[in-house]
């Protein structure tokens, strides 16, 4: 159980950090052609929902680092389209540039995405896995209170969070990532089957900096997870 007090400064925390990289990845979002260098398995990004990008620069940046190629998607741009339409414009972007054994790195509505693409436009075996911070696999309740189109798609009644659900043999290649708390997602599933790391930290964005959750996406594109059969 966590804290009030404990909750309040993660919230807290988060919001500064989102506004912080909200503007940089306006301002200096980076140039896509030098990320795409490396030699190591080729990554692609998925953001959150109104995130461009150039949010994702901390863990793009630890990736890159690292030798990997990083795609970014900038057709998806402040990825407020429905996540089936979505998921078919990022698969189509990983066939144009013929990319294969690739893991997929997502955050929040970034998941829904990755999900839906493994499952309904994949059909040449392209994604290998995808670890997915802060993602609303089981929807979110806030969501059922929201008027915009793009937030109302997060609840759990909605017909893409259910039929979500249902794909149960995805789970296996998919590496959740959580917090504590989460400001956003009142209740964090376990995705049924898949790998699920909770971190001592909370929010909904400044996980993604969090120095164990780097770690993770690092193995995970390394190929140590999930194992060779």
């Amino acid at each position: 159980m966590v804290s009030i007090g404990r909750a309040l400064s993660w919230w807290a925390r988060d919001y500064v950090y989102a506004a912080y990289w909200q503007v940089r990845a306006t301002v200096h979002p980076g140039r896509v052609d030098v990320l795409r260098t490396g030699d190591a398995r080729p990554v692609v990004m998925l953001p959150g929902v109104w995130e461009t990008w150039g949010f994702l620069r901390p863990l793009i940046d630890a990736l890159h680092d690292a030798g990997h190629p990083v795609h970014v998607v900038p057709e998806l741009h402040r990825n407020n389209r429905p996540v089936a339409d979505a998921a078919e414009i990022v698969a189509a972007h990983i066939a144009g540039e013929d990319l294969r054994d690739v893991v997929l790195v997502a955050h929040s509505k970034g998941g829904l995405i990755g999900k839906y693409l493994m499952a309904e436009f994949d059909p040449d075996d392209r994604v290998r896995s995808m670890v997915a911070i802060c993602t609303p696999f089981e929807g979110s309740d806030y969501a059922r209170f929201m008027t915009v189109p793009a937030l109302r798609e997060f609840s759990p009644e909605h017909p893409t969070t259910v039929h979500l659900q249902e794909l149960l043999e995805i789970n296996s290649r998919i590496t959740t990532i959580t917090g504590e708390f989460d400001p956003h997602i009142p209740h964090t599933a376990r995705l049924d089957g898949a790998r699920n790391l909770t971190l001592d930290d909370g929010g909904h964005f400044r996980v993604m900096a969090n120095p164990e959750a780097i770690s993770t996406v690092l193995e995970v594109a390394s190929g140590a997870w999930p194992p060779e059969d």
